[in-house]
């Protein structure tokens, strides 16, 4: 990925406003590129702007992606991304280098776990990725995914080398009503965000003749993404910090699909995941070959805080659960007054809070254990930039 950038807000009521600085200069990713910076706030109580990453380039080159790692089972109860990875490899197997337009690795990122269905043998893996923890000395006795997490960093890293491999893209399930959300740690990384912004499109497509109930055939050609919303998540965290497997590559991002509870694989959501790991490739070959993919507008969320469960104090057990009007709303937006929770004896929790936001992960299983209900984020408004590949 490249560097992290302190995140700018600007919060201005019913107008947009716009400033542009052309001629700026800027390093990214080890390149010098003309920049022209354009802010924009729009009339929308949970919407911000960010300046810095919101930087509109003429054109951004960038280096080729040579090799990209589809990664599943790092939770390994989270089946869509093990059964995925286990049918690329049978493709592998079946038509050799020529299974993909680029190389590609397979990797069964917790085989443990996933021999075990479970989410993790000692500790969650994904929050084994920070430089920190890769660097930590091991003895026999230390927790396997912290041992496997190092093994994995020196098989597609190093992490933040030159040497790392040029993507990962990390395959989750989710029992909350995610749809496809693709997750990143940056705004700056143009490579990802175009992913993203193509996925969306994608997306986006209706099929005209299903709507004018003419030649109802070719509407199978719809796509399974076209179901279900693809949204783009945002931590905002600097990299040597950033915790999960996709940050040990160049440019990186987690997929997760959802809902489907662990331990389960259900078709519709293997479909979704299945096709945008290929819409991933298709993107990735695009890019290699010289295609110019067009900068815009494009919506995501930023990660503000996360929210626990009314419990006990002194037992931390649980007092209340999800209420029903908030259950499977990930991304809806939140506003004073709403409900949150209801408790066992009947009462409703609402939420308090001025600012509207906008709750996801609702009522992650795996998060029980974490002491979080859901998270918040903010709607972002960003702008990228044409992306092309570098010429030699």
């Amino acid at each position: 990925m490249f560097g992290h950038q302190r995140l700018y807000i600007t919060e201005t009521p019913s107008t947009c406003m716009s400033q542009q600085n052309t001629g700026f200069m800027r390093e990214l990713h080890g390149q010098w590129k003309s920049v022209s910076v354009t802010s924009c706030v729009k009339d929308d109580p949970a919407l911000v702007t960010e300046g810095e990453a919101e930087e509109e380039m003429a054109s951004a080159f960038l280096p080729a992606l040579g090799r990209l790692a589809i990664c599943g089972g790092t939770h390994g109860n989270e089946l869509s991304g093990v059964y995925l990875v286990q049918e690329m490899e049978r493709q592998r197997k079946e038509k050799g280098d020529d299974a993909w337009p680029i190389p590609v690795t397979t990797v069964l990122s917790n085989p443990r776990a996933v021999k075990d269905c479970k989410r993790y043998i000692d500790t969650d893996m994904n929050r084994c990725f920070s430089r920190a923890m890769l660097s930590s000395p091991t003895t026999d006795s230390s927790q396997y995914e912290v041992h496997r997490s190092q093994e994995l960093n020196n098989q597609l890293g190093l992490k933040g080398s030159g040497d790392a491999i040029d993507m990962i893209c990390d395959l989750h399930n989710t029992t909350s009503n995610m749809g496809l959300t693709l997750i990143h740690y940056t705004t700056s990384d143009w490579v990802t965000l175009h992913i993203c912004k193509y996925l969306q499109a994608r997306a986006s497509q209706v099929c005209f003749n299903k709507l004018h109930t003419v030649n109802q055939a070719s509407c199978s050609q719809l796509t399974k993404i076209t179901k279900v919303p693809v949204r783009v998540l945002v931590l905002d965290v600097p990299i040597s910090d950033a915790y999960s497997l996709e940050s040990v590559s160049k440019h990186g991002f987690s997929i997760e699909v959802g809902p489907q509870p662990h331990g389960v694989v259900r078709a519709d959501i293997y479909l979704i995941m299945k096709e945008a790991v290929d819409m991933t490739i298709d993107w990735i070959h695009k890019f290699n070959s010289g295609t110019v993919f067009e900068g815009g507008d494009m919506e995501a969320f930023k990660f503000i805080k996360s929210i626990d469960y009314p419990r006990v104090p002194e037992t931390r057990t649980l007092t209340a659960a999800i209420h029903p009007q908030l259950q499977d709303r990930d991304f809806c937006l939140l506003k004073r007054g709403d409900p949150l929770f209801l408790s066992f004896s009947g009462e409703t929790v609402k939420y308090e809070e001025e600012e509207p936001l906008h709750p996801f992960f609702i009522n992650e299983c795996a998060y029980y254990e974490k002491g979080i209900a859901f998270h918040l984020a903010k709607r972002l408004a960003l702008t990228i930039p044409t992306v092309q590949v570098q010429k030699h």
